[in-house]
C-alpha cells in the first residue's frame, strides 16, 4: 500500500500554494492532491455562452482546479487587513512578508504588475472625507486586479507546474471520510483509501458544510464562526467612476444607526457582470465577476453588501443559517436570483417587469427573477443594508438612486472555526487545515499565504 509524505484535500489557492511550497522545501516530496471538481481546461461554464444555467454536477464556477478562484474577478488583496484573520495567527509582519511573497508567485506566472490604491492619493484622501462625513470606514488596500480570464490562464499554468513537479492530482475524487486512529489522521478515504503522514484540509467556502459534519463527526475542535449574508449591488459605472478609476475597489465598513451591525462592501467588479453561483444541494447564491480585456467589459459595476453576523451558544449552524435564507429566494425564483429595484426595496414592494425594462441601468444576470428581497431577508438584515445605501449614497453619489439593482442572496459561507495552534494542526495529529473552509480566510491572497505557511511549518516536521 503506497503512503504519501502529504494529502492535500481541496485544489483552491490554499491547496495550491501548500502543494508549491512543499515542493520547494523538499523536492523529493512524494504529493496527492484530491479535489471533488473538474481540472482547470474542464472547468467550462455552459451559462456563459446560453446565458441558462444547466446544473452540472458539480458546478464548474465553484468547484475544481483553483476553486472558486478561478472564474472570480482575480483580485490580489495585497494588505493584511483584507481578506481573513491570518495576522491573528501568525502575526501582521509575518504576513505582510508572504503576501509579498505570494504576489511575486502570481507576477511570475502572469499577474498584471499594475496596482490599484497606491496613487492619486489626493484622490484617496477626498474618497476618504467623504466616507468619514458618512461615519463609513474606508480600508485601504492595494488591490492587483487579475481578471477572470487572465485568472484562468495563471491558474492553468499553476496546475501544469505542480503535475509536472511530479503532484498526483486526482479529479472529480471527493473525499468523503478521514481515518482517524488513536487520535492521529492517517489517512482519506474518497475512491479508495489513500494513506499519509501529513492530512491537509483546504476545502474553502464550497467544502465547508461538508468539512462542519466531518468536526462533529470526529470531534475536531471547532468554535462557532460567523456567515455573511447580504444582496450585489448593481449600478451604471458613472456612479463609481472616482472609486473604480483610483482604487478599482473601495473596501467600505458601515456600523449601522439603528443596530450597530457591521455591513460591508465585498468584491467590486467594475465594467463587470453579475453571476449565480450553484452549490451541491441545488442552492443559487449571487456573486460578480470582471474580466480584464476592455472588450468583455460592461456598463455596469457591481459589488456585495454584506451583513456579518456572529452567533453565542446555544447556536452552532451558522452554514445552515445562510442557506435557509438562501434558499427562501430559491423558493420564491424557481432556484434562480431574485433582481429588485432599490426604488422597490425601499417601498416593500415587488419589482416587475414593466418596472426593470423602463431602468436605465439594465441587469448583467440575464435570468435574474425580478422579485421581492423583503419576503425574503430578515428585517434587521433588510434595514442594515438600506442604511448603508443610504451612507454609501454621499460617497458615490447616485447609489440610492430608485433604478440601483439589488440581487439576491448573496451568501459567504465559512466553517464553524477550527481551532488550531501555531502549525495550523487541529487536535488531531497531522491533521491540518488552512483556507476559506476552516474560517481562517476571505479571499485568494490570505488562502495563498495560509498554504505556504502551513507547508513550512510542515517541512520543518518532515
Amino acid at each position: 500500500m503506497k503512503k504519501y509524505d502529504a494529502i492535500i484535500v481541496g485544489a483552491g489557492p490554499a491547496g495550491i500554494f501548500c502543494a508549491m511550497e512543499l515542493i520547494k522545501q523538499n523536492q523529493e516530496i512524494d504529493i496527492l492532491m484530491l479535489e471533488k471538481g473538474n481540472s482547470i481546461e474542464k472547468r467550462i461554464c455552459p451559462k456563459r455562452r446560453t446565458n441558462k444555467c444547466v446544473g452540472c454536477k458539480p458546478c464548474n464556477i465553484t468547484t475544481g482546479f483553483a476553486g472558486a478562484g478561478a472564474y472570480s474577478d482575480g483580485k490580489l488583496s495585497l494588505s493584511p487587513e483584507v481578506g481573513g484573520e491570518l495576522p491573528e495567527y501568525i502575526g501582521y509582519e509575518t504576513t505582510e512578508e508572504l503576501i509579498k511573497y505570494v504576489d511575486e508567485v502570481y507576477l511570475g506566472f502572469g499577474a498584471d504588475s499594475k496596482i490599484y490604491g497606491i496613487d492619486d492619493m489626493d484622490k484617496i484622501s477626498v474618497i476618504r472625507r467623504k466616507a468619514i462625513q458618512s461615519n463609513l470606514k474606508l480600508i485601504e488596500c492595494p488591490i492587483r486586479h487579475v481578471g477572470t480570464e487572465v485568472g484562468y490562464d495563471i491558474y492553468t499554468k499553476l496546475q501544469a507546474y505542480l503535475l509536472e513537479k511530479g503532484v498526483e492530482i486526482k479529479f472529480r475524487n471527493p473525499v468523503k471520510e478521514i481515518i482517524i486512529e488513536e487520535g492521529k489522521a492517517m489517512g482519506v478515504k474518497a475512491d479508495s483509501e489513500y494513506y499519509g503522514d501529513n492530512i491537509i484540509i483546504g476545502v474553502g467556502r464550497d467544502g465547508s458544510e461538508w468539512f462542519d459534519e466531518i468536526c462533529r463527526t470526529v470531534n475536531i475542535e471547532t468554535e462557532v464562526g460567523k456567515v455573511d449574508i447580504g444582496v450585489r449591488i448593481e449600478c451604471r459605472n458613472e456612479i463609481m467612476k472616482e472609486i473604480n478609476d483610483v482604487m478599482y475597489e473601495g473596501k467600505l465598513v458601515y456600523y449601522t444607526e439603528t443596530f450597530d451591525d457591521k455591513v460591508r462592501t465585498f468584491c467590486s467588479n467594475p465594467g463587470g457582470v453579475v453571476a449565480t453561483e450553484i452549490y451541491d444541494d441545488n442552492l443559487a447564491v449571487v456573486n460578480g465577476h470582471s474580466y480584464k480585456a476592455d472588450t468583455l467589459k460592461t456598463n455596469n459595476t457591481n459589488f456585495a453588501l454584506l451583513v456579518s453576523k456572529g452567533f453565542t451558544e446555544p447556536f452552532k449552524s451558522p452554514i445552515a443559517y445562510g442557506k435557509y435564507i438562501a434558499g427562501l429566494g430559491n423558493m420564491l425564483s424557481g432556484n434562480k436570483i431574485i433582481v429588485q429595484r432599490y426604488g422597490d426595496f425601499r417601498r416593500g414592494r415587488r419589482t416587475t417587469e414593466t418596472r426593470l425594462v423602463r431602468n436605465n441601468i439594465q441587469p448583467t444576470l440575464k435570468d435574474a427573477v425580478p422579485g421581492d428581497l423583503c419576503l425574503v431577508l430578515p428585517y434587521r438584515i433588510m434595514k442594515d443594508i438600506e442604511e448603508m445605501i443610504i451612507a454609501l449614497d454621499n460617497v458615490t453619489p447616485g447609489l440610492a438612486s430608485d433604478e440601483t439593482l439589488l440581487y439576491g442572496v448573496e451568501v459567504k459561507f465559512y466553517s464553524n472555526k477550527i481551532k488550531v495552534d501555531e502549525n495550523f494542526e487541529t487536535n488531531i495529529k497531522s491533521l491540518y487545515v488552512m483556507g476559506d473552509g476552516a474560517g481562517i480566510t476571505r479571499g485568494l491572497m490570505q488562502a495563498s499565504v495560509n498554504g505556504v505557511y502551513t507547508a513550512r511549518k510542515i517541512s520543518n516536521r518532515v
